[in-house]
């Protein structure tokens, strides 16, 4: 697989998720679409979306349903020529202020990594790497995995790597298969085994595991987790694309309860 093929693969998916063509997010113009269930999307989307923005960097996709559609419009007319403005505050104050009356406000904000081939190789662990297929995740359903497996859709996890000190298992990267050609990288690490590069070589042995079942491996982070992002350059993955998306306030409050 080339750099060029992950990069479309990942483009292809996106106009899935978002109602629109892959070419789309190429284009030198802003594009409003309208966002609709499709049987290929990511399987933990909540589709349709009321507003969600994609940008690859050169412009940005507005998903939109319903009256989000003329929300979304008015803000890419006032700030869209600055595309990474769109995906900060001040501008996303405004935002929020527009569809604050539709019950409605501004939830994620995350950053998706793909692997850069040029970059990712084995790294160095210091503990045994054991390849790990969904019948070893079973017993492992705990809070010290949460990033690396998903209890609320065991059958996505699909294939993993385990850090063993003898027998016990210390770090773990999973991943999900979210959609047909691409699969969700998430890793822990036990805080008595951190700082020692072993969240690294977990997640580049699990992209190259990924890459060889010719699935494309991504990452996500939300922008303020530095650590994660740290690991994700270590790792041979660089930024592809940004994503922001508007949930009902009462979504937005249940996650705050947590």
């Amino acid at each position: 697989m080339t750099q060029e093929q992950i990069l479309s693969t990942a483009m292809t998916q996106s106009a899935k998720d978002c109602g629109c063509t892959p070419e789309d997010f190429l284009r030198p113009e802003n594009v409003i679409a309208t966002s609709q269930p499709h049987p290929q999307a990511r399987r933990y989307l909540e589709l349709p979306f009321l507003c969600d923005l994609v940008s690859y960097g050169t412009n940005i996709v507005a998903s939109v349903s319903g009256p989000y559609e003329a929300i979304a419009r008015d803000y890419l007319q006032r700030y869209g020529e600055q595309v990474e403005s769109c995906f900060e505050t001040p501008k996303l104050h405004v935002l929020q202020q527009a569809v604050a009356p539709l019950g409605a406000g501004v939830c994620f904000m995350a950053e998706y990594w793909l692997p850069d081939l040029s970059r990712l190789r084995p790294l160095p662990c210091p503990l045994e790497l054991r390849v790990l297929n969904q019948a070893d995740f079973a017993p492992l359903y705990l809070p010290q995995w949460s990033n690396a497996l998903c209890e609320t859709r065991k059958h996505l996890d699909t294939l993993g790597v385990g850090a063993y000190d003898g027998d016990t298992l210390v770090g773990l990267a999973g991943c999900s298969a979210d959609c047909e050609t691409m699969w969700q990288i998430g890793v822990d690490v036990l805080p008595a085994y951190r700082r020692q590069g072993i969240a690294s070589a977990l997640t580049t042995a699990l992209a190259l595991e990924i890459l060889k079942r010719d699935k494309v491996p991504f990452y996500c982070c939300a922008w303020s987790n530095v650590k994660s992002a740290r690991n994700a350059i270590r790792s041979g993955f660089a930024p592809a694309w940004v994503e922001v998306t508007v949930k009902p306030a009462s979504t937005i409050e249940k996650m705050c309860m947590v």
